[in-house]
């Protein structure tokens, strides 16, 4: 009987959902603060000026940074899947080694951001502004789309979405 009650406490433990957002960690991020390996999960920053701020290892999955200002901010190393940066600014982001599964980044500028090392499968890049994105080879952009209006780095083709 032990073992069975064992077995089924150890068991409920993958059972856990993930981990819910921190309202305390996004209010303070959304007022302006750093907050590097944060949890803002479904955050709302749409229409935010949060410029070079720090939000490296930060969980910011399902969050909607659209029509914000985001111009020099980290995102190094953190989760953004789901992402919506909806026609936002991103001047100069980093987004090395960054989870960007699934992102929207229709109508985004995102003129000298650092993508080396991003996850970009499934990203929507369609309208984005990025002819002086850095790190972004011809494979991490085969996983992702745009349309006629992305304007990609020199010599690096756009999948049609």
């Amino acid at each position: 009987m032990k073992r069975i009650a064992l077995a089924v406490a150890a068991l409920s433990l993958f059972a856990l959902p993930a981990s819910a957002q921190n309202p305390v960690q996004i209010s303070r991020a959304g007022s302006g603060a750093s907050c590097p390996g944060c949890n803002l999960f479904q955050a709302d920053f749409s229409g935010k000026t949060l410029k070079g701020k720090n939000f490296a290892g930060a969980r910011l999955r399902q969050a909607d940074l659209s029509s914000g200002v985001f111009n020099g901010t980290s995102f190094a190393g953190g989760d953004l899947r789901d992402l919506n940066g909806f026609g936002s600014l991103f001047g100069h982001a980093n987004f090395a080694r960054t989870n960007l599964t699934n992102a929207n980044f229709v109508g985004a500028y995102l003129e000298g951001a650092n993508f080396a090392g991003a996850n970009l499968s499934g990203v929507n890049f369609s309208g984005a502004e990025m002819a002086s994105a850095r790190g972004i080879t011809q494979h991490m952009m085969d996983q992702a789309c745009g349309d006629k209006t992305t304007v990609a780095p020199k010599g690096i083709r756009v999948p049609v979405c």
